[in-house]
């Protein structure tokens, strides 16, 4: 396969990473060393999220093919790519974990569902509690009216017990 060839499939590849991936996180990553960005990969990769190198050409050419040109003034300097194609949350929450206590990982942008959003608003989806945490906070609603319920009714039960004793 000519070079010509492999760079195409690259591109293609990351344009429909970008495409189906629920959430995309782009990072510069200058400054950290081999230790730390193997600890980064690994926190990336128990959390079910794809942490790639691409060379800026190449990416530009993606973001071109899957129409996020907005994203193509982040793509200079050392750039790393994290796709997640399950949770929304997982690589923002990662990667702004990993940059609070590594000062030199910078957030540059993310995609969310195929729209391109900013610094801001990646950190602000990575300080959303997870999955579970927003299912367990639904319950604990849903559980509350009929908690109070039985609580009303116990109250009534002990006052007539008192009355009638």
């Amino acid at each position: 396969m000519s070079v010509l060839e492999q760079k195409k499939q690259v591109v293609s590849t990351i344009a429909t990473k970008l495409r189906d991936s629920k959430a995309t996180v782009v990072v510069d990553y200058r400054g950290l060393n081999v230790a730390e960005v193997t600890e980064l990969r690994k926190q990336l990769r128990e959390a079910g999220v794809e942490f790639k190198v691409y060379k800026n050409t190449l990416a530009r050419r993606a973001t071109a093919e899957a129409g996020l040109t907005e994203l193509d003034e982040q793509l200079v300097g050392p750039t790393a790519i994290a796709f997640s194609e399950e949770d929304v949350i997982a690589p923002a929450k990662v990667l702004n974990n990993f940059a609070k206590e590594h000062e030199a990982l910078e957030i540059k942008a993310g995609v969310l569902e195929g729209k391109v959003v900013s610094v801001a608003e990646v950190k602000a989806l990575a300080e959303l509690p997870s999955r579970e945490g927003l299912l367990s906070m639904l319950a604990n609603v849903l559980q509350a009216p009929v908690r109070n319920f039985a609580l009303a009714t116990k109250a009534v039960a002990d006052q007539k017990e008192e009355q009638g004793a």
